[in-house]
């Protein structure tokens, strides 16, 4: 909301006020939005770094305390009393759900968990060692094909109906992409299932005996999904807003930010953590790393340490360090030598000062990986285990987007530096 407070701007003696904008939480903003009528000038800000694209509710980040607030709560209590479902619940109407709006809930979810039979054979136009990453952004953005019955998006029930197709359908597709890559035949849902169990029955049951999914295991993947629901105006998620502007469909919308995603500076950085401590490879080594990462003249980089947003701990990497103990006890791995490894790099990076004076704290991707292996998943899915969960925040921030009054059709503007003004001279003559 606008304030009394102003920013003046004084261009070429010319002096124009903008009003300061200030929100619940964060940083106050300047209302540039007449600067360019006002002036006939707009603003540099590569990246986005100091500009806020949009007004939302939804998530909120702050980085020098290591807070993150999915509609006002901190994650850290979420993840310990709610399920994922309840999280989604929350994310898209605002509000936890009660008893029965819970039950309601996760009962409309498992209806839509089953994708048309047709779009089984969409999967055989891919080779079966296509990366999953790709086959999720071929099949999430051809389910547009499959379901447009509902298609006005100013109608909250067509809205609704599109958000909880795609969250039922997603751990399907993601199963489904897992399972074309090994050989393995589809699992079909199972309605008698939670949603976070029904996906590892899908992900890991096959047709020759009953998979009974383990519940210390269950609850582990499901705290995953929970960190991983929604982090604000990040890459995939702007992605996702970007291409809603314009009206398209949500499936369509959310193919865009499986595709962000999966750029190895966004979703892939728990496998580049992994694939790093694979390098080191036993705790011997530790010392020698930390000496190169310390040393610019060096390529190599500590993987899963500092944080763009996070100036401070990374709350979502305590927790995945605690659920990637529990994990590692169920299974009898507490020796794992990644977790060893792991735990010896943590230790060094909280206490060297080096770390310590550049605030290079251990986020999220650091034991994500090293939980998701233990679980039987390759490192080839990490990042569609993550498109699952933000799917939640993908498709909640996409619905805000398209219900402000405000929402224009996003249109940035640029800096263009390329040739002046030329004509095009006779071919004899060049």
């Amino acid at each position: 909301m606008s304030t009394n407070r102003t920013a003046t701007l004084t261009v070429d003696g010319k002096t124009v006020e903008f009003p300061v904008m200030v929100g619940t939480h964060g940083q106050d903003v300047i209302d540039i939005r007449t600067l360019g009528a006002k002036t006939g000038l707009f603003t540099y800000d590569s990246g986005f770094l100091s500009t806020a694209s949009c007004q939302s509710k939804v998530t909120f980040i702050d980085g020098d305390k290591g807070e993150l607030l999915y509609r006002g709560y901190p994650i850290e209590q979420l993840a310990e009393q709610c399920n994922f479902l309840e999280v989604a619940y929350l994310l898209k109407n605002g509000e936890l759900p009660n008893a029965k709006q819970k039950t309601d809930f996760e009962s409309t979810i498992k209806k839509h968990t089953m994708v048309h039979e047709q779009l089984v054979k969409f999967f055989q136009g891919f080779r079966r060692d296509a990366h999953p990453m790709a086959v999720m952004v071929g099949v999430v953005g051809a389910l547009s094909a499959f379901y447009h019955d509902v298609t006005d998006f100013a109608n909250p029930t067509d809205r609704s109906i599109s958000f909880n197709r795609l969250i039922a359908k997603l751990p399907t597709i993601v199963a489904m992409a897992y399972k074309y890559n090994t050989g393995q035949p589809f699992m079909y849902p199972r309605n008698d299932l939670d949603y976070t169990a029904n996906f590892m029955h899908m992900m890991f049951g096959t047709p020759c005996e009953d998979y009974k999914p383990n519940p210390v295991l269950t609850r582990a993947l499901d705290i995953i999904f929970t960190l991983h629901a929604d982090h604000e105006q990040n890459a995939s998620t702007s992605t996702v807003r970007l291409a809603g502007s314009s009206g398209a469909n949500p499936f369509a919308c959310i193919s865009a930010g499986i595709a962000c995603l999966w750029g190895p500076a966004h979703g892939g950085a728990n496998e580049a953590c992994l694939e790093m401590l694979e390098e080191i490879g036993d705790v011997s080594r530790v010392g020698e790393y930390i000496k190169r990462a310390k040393d610019k003249n060096d390529s190599f980089k500590l993987m899963g340490f500092g944080h763009r947003v996070y100036k401070n701990f990374d709350p979502r990497a305590k927790l995945m360090g605690k659920v990637c103990a529990d994990v590692l006890g169920e299974l009898g791995l507490e020796n794992d030598r990644l977790f060893k490894l792991a735990k010896e790099l943590e230790k060094i990076a909280l206490e060297d000062p080096y770390f310590v004076e550049k605030k290079l704290y251990p986020n999220v991707d650091f034991y994500s990986g090293i939980v998701q292996k233990a679980l039987g998943i390759p490192t080839s899915m990490f990042t569609c285990i993550f498109a699952l969960a933000r799917t939640v925040g993908w498709m909640t921030q996409w619905e805000e987007m398209i219900t402000d009054p405000e929402y224009k059709i996003g249109r940035p503007r640029q800096l263009y530096t390329g040739a002046a003004r030329r004509d095009v001279k006779a071919l004899a003559q060049r």
